[in-house]
């Protein structure tokens, strides 16, 4: 394992995170309590300090398994955990969103649950498309005064909020933002538009999770993927696309003597000219685990990668196919088109 600063800060975490929505049985999935330790272990063994969860996940179980795990020696670990979620079956209308309400309720919920004073990583967890801004970057800001939180991210919201969280951040001298977590994989590239070009703009970590797209891209589902039927509707449909890219990491698999789920996770891991990214495991075992830490000490090959490239490539659309860095556009050379249209 490798140390990296995180986005634009001094705080040094492993180049890998454990993602732990798996800790705890609680949804009627993951991993009990002994698994739980296992994977734990086996992460802190290998040099990983930077452990992700929520105080939603597991109805809370996650985050007392990893305040146990951890108390021994919190102070080498790099804990992030999350706010704005709340329990489907909850009466209470301020009980999850954005608010300050929710946030400073969240906040002392996680300290009790990690067994600490303090959390390293704060998330907004999820957008809610109704507090404003101002109130959600001056209260995490608040939370950084008071100690109890060291750092600042967001996850799954979308860019232009990002943009001007870290606007009125920088203006203000409030906390700025350093870590963005978002979904990213071989099957799911979409945030290359504006995400990852926002996430290097403002020199934020990105952070993807669902690497392996819910095992499609480890080939779990090899032989499920076929045409739904009457007799067998739920069959795992996918597009031609979709299967030329599964189709694709198998074969680089095969070559390499790796597994599928490796090689789908250095895919991620390389590309870091497009942004610092710090993928996040996300395992239901320690087997698992220790399949996907053996990504560590190899990559693929420019070959390889352009293989996978070309088979997941997707439209980048305006303003990425517009612009002075295409060779052509329209077919002509860029400075031969009036940039005016006029």
């Amino acid at each position: 394992m490798r140390y990296k600063l995180l986005g634009r800060s001094g705080l040094r975490v492993s180049d890998l995170c454990l993602g732990t929505m798996t800790f705890g049985e609680t949804w009627g999935w993951g991993a009990s309590k002994a698994e739980s330790k296992k994977m734990f272990d086996l992460f802190a063994k290998a040099g990983g300090n930077f452990i992700d969860t929520s105080v939603n996940y597991t109805d809370g179980t996650s985050e007392e398994f990893v305040g146990e795990f951890s108390k021994s020696d919190r102070d080498h670990f790099v804990i992030a955990t999350k706010y704005s979620l709340t329990h489907p079956d909850s009466t209470d209308p301020n009980s999850g969103g954005n608010s300050r309400k929710n946030m400073m309720k969240s906040v002392e919920r996680s300290l009790k649950r990690l067994q600490t004073d303090h959390i390293d990583l704060y998330y907004l967890h999820i957008w809610d498309y109704m507090t404003p801004v101002e109130e959600v970057v001056r209260g995490l800001d608040d939370l950084v005064k008071q100690g109890k939180v060291l750092y600042v991210a967001f996850s799954d919201t979308p860019d232009h909020i990002v943009a001007e969280a870290n606007t009125r951040a920088e203006l203000m001298g409030w906390s700025r933002f350093i870590g963005y977590q978002v979904p990213y994989n071989l099957l799911r590239r979409d945030i290359e538009r504006a995400i990852m070009p926002t996430a290097k703009h403002w020199e934020m970590a990105l952070l993807p999770w669902g690497l392996i797209s819910a095992g499609l891209l480890s080939g779990k589902f090899q032989g499920e993927l076929k045409e739904p039927t009457r007799r067998d509707p739920n069959a795992i449909q996918l597009n031609d696309k979709q299967k030329a890219v599964i189709n694709e990491v198998q074969a680089i698999a095969g070559e390499t003597g790796r597994s599928m789920a490796q090689v789908a996770i250095n895919w991620v891991r390389q590309q870091q000219h497009k942004a610092q990214i710090i993928p996040i495991l996300g395992v239901r075992s320690a087997s698992q685990l220790k399949d996907n830490m053996g990504v560590l000490g190899w990559e693929l090959t420019p070959e390889q990668l352009k293989r996978l490239d070309d088979a997941s490539a997707i439209e980048m659309g305006f303003p990425h196919d517009f612009t002075p860095g295409n060779r052509y556009l329209y077919g002509k050379t860029y400075d031969s088109i009036d940039h005016h249209h006029q």
